[in-house]
């Protein structure tokens, strides 16, 4: 992987510093420069659990991708930049129950022995490092914490409508890219997987996000969304309203 030119596409300058401040620059620049998308699937175009497949689409072709790409890739990125990584595994947490065991892929990434989560490639979620320890941290995206669970697992929580919800559950047992082959095919071949039900495609910006959801264009700042309808003609895409 040519991480000069991974820094050049997040817009971020290489720094000897290997500290939170800078991890957290990583992040943020990761998540407002490299869509999550799933365009790949709704296509039928297969994904393989390889970084040098991931590298080639998102550092040369200038794609996005989902968790197994875009964490794997950046992991990659944070161990050849020297700070000491892994990926983990998650489960995530739907409003109707959770799904499938350990489908989703994020890292955990050690700063002087302390452990901090960090996942670019879960959409519209926390946008700096958090930490197992339960301090909260807010962004433009919300408020968030991790809590202990009984069983010796961990809760990524966001605060809404004045309580606690789980997005995923996680351990902080490394795992392998390869560990996600089963889950990676579900992911881009089942019925029940959400990713395989239309086009998805969102990105951060500063104050919010803009996201793609079938023909459906949603730009969201702060409080407040604006919604717009895609038209598809013969040839072209047409938007029938402002982004501006």
């Amino acid at each position: 992987m040519d991480a000069k030119k991974y820094l050049q596409r997040i817009k971020v300058s290489a720094d000897r510093n290997l500290d939170l401040e800078y991890l957290a620059k990583l992040q943020s620049g990761h998540m407002l420069n490299i869509p999550f998308e799933n365009l790949d699937v709704t296509r039928k175009t297969p994904i393989r659990l390889n970084t040098d497949f991931f590298s080639e689409k998102i550092l040369e072709r200038g794609r996005g991708g989902f968790c197994y790409e875009l964490n794997g890739l950046f992991q990659l990125l944070l161990s050849e930049l020297g700070f000491q990584s892994r990926l983990i595994s998650c489960t995530v947490k739907k409003p109707d129950g959770w799904a499938r065991e350990d489908s989703h892929a994020a890292i955990l990434v050690y700063l002087h022995q302390l452990p901090y989560l960090v996942d670019v490639g879960f959409g519209d979620s926390v946008r700096q490092p958090l930490p197992l320890t339960g301090e909260e941290k807010t962004d433009v995206s919300g408020t968030y914490r991790i809590k202990a669970t009984a069983e010796g697992k961990f809760d990524l929580q966001r605060f809404e409508d004045g309580k606690w919800k789980i997005l995923y559950r996680f351990s902080d047992r490394p795992v392998q890219l390869d560990d996600f082959h089963d889950a990676c095919l579900f992911n881009q071949t089942s019925p029940e997987s959400h990713f395989t039900h239309g086009d998805l495609a969102t990105i951060a910006t500063k104050d919010g996000r803009i996201t793609l959801s079938g023909l459906t264009v949603t730009k969201s700042e702060e409080s407040r969304k604006n919604k717009f309808e895609l038209s598809v003609g013969k040839k072209k895409i047409f938007f029938s309203g402002n982004l501006t």
